[in-house]
């Protein structure tokens, strides 16, 4: 198989990482999400296997499992001797599970807990991570999260700061901020619901580094109408059904794999520099990136219709 992973530089960050990240969401073991159990020892042996894989990106976050996700993480890592060379792990700081506290010390606090648990002395990226869950103005007080974030790049102890969420909206006031490195947007920007595509163009205008979460929107995309009937961790709408049986009809007609399909219209576009796809297990790995170098046919890109249906309403053009 033809190598399918590129390597490009995260917007202004100087991070060069790869067109796949692996998504690190399911390694703490998340059920409600996931339908599914999933255990350190599986965890570990999925992330060694990412190590050597070729794939130089993985992210996680304080709010998965609690830090489980992270932990398990970091005991691969030690395991290993340590991470390979040029090879990213991404974090993002989350409120308090049981206070719901989301201050800029409960984001300190975040920072530090996850490079214990880790086992690294610095994250070279770190987002805010679904900023839905505060009021804007309070989030960009001075005692707040975003002053924060700010304070721990320029402290080194983080190397440069995103934003990363679902709601478009609440992600273009953040992201017009300026003071932000890279967007990270899920859910939005695939071939189900581009409701993103407005503040990619405007993050990558900017000169920030775009990354694209969850092109398979929760597994829909992968598993076909047959296997998968919930979309962005909620009951597909009927809209989104009917989109997708005409996304499988096409697919059939150019005898291609609608997953293949999926992923790729995220590796192709040029603005966004990577693509994160949950690793559930070593195959998984080798799944993905033989999706990746699937050739899909030309004629099949320009057949693709435009969805009808998007999870957050458009945002004005221009900015």
């Amino acid at each position: 198989m033809t190598n399918p992973l590129t390597t490009a530089q995260l917007g202004r960050t100087g991070l060069e990482v790869t067109s796949i990240c692996a998504g690190g969401s399911v390694l703490g073991s998340m059920p409600s999400v996931f339908s599914y159990t999933y255990s350190e020892a599986q965890a570990i042996e999925t992330v060694l296997a990412l190590l050597g894989s070729g794939i130089n990106f993985l992210d996680t976050s304080a709010g998965y499992s609690d830090g489980e996700s992270e932990r398990r993480i970091g005991l691969a890592i030690a395991e290993a001797g340590g991470l390979p060379e040029g090879f990213i792990v991404a974090s993002k700081a989350d409120p308090d599970p049981r206070t719901g506290d989301f201050s800029g010390a409960q984001v300190r606090r975040c920072a530090e807990e996850s490079l214990a648990r880790l086992g690294l002395e610095q994250l070279p990226l770190y987002y805010l991570h679904d900023p839905e869950r505060m009021d804007f103005a309070d989030s960009m007080r001075p005692d707040g999260p975003v002053a924060a974030l700010v304070r721990l790049r320029e402290e080194g102890i983080v190397g440069a700061i995103g934003v990363a969420g679902g709601p478009v909206e609440v992600e273009d006031r953040y992201l017009r901020t300026d003071l932000f490195d890279v967007l990270l947007t899920h859910n939005r920007y695939t071939l189900l619901d581009q409701s993103a595509g407005q503040i990619i163009a405007y993050a990558h205008a900017r000169g920030m580094g775009v990354v694209n979460a969850a092109p398979f929107g929760g597994g829909i995309l992968a598993k076909g109408s047959a296997g998968a009937r919930r979309y962005a961790y909620q009951p597909a709408a009927g809209h989104l059904l009917s989109q997708l049986t005409e996304l499988e009809r096409l697919c059939r007609d150019f005898r291609t794999e609608l997953a293949a399909v999926a992923l790729q219209f995220s590796l192709r576009d040029p603005r966004i520099t990577s693509t994160v796809v949950t690793m559930s297990a070593p195959a998984r790995i080798r799944e993905t990136l033989a999706l990746a170098a699937v050739a899909v046919p030309g004629a099949l890109w320009s057949a693709l219709p435009r969805p009808a249906g998007q999870l957050d309403r458009d945002l004005p053009a221009g900015g």
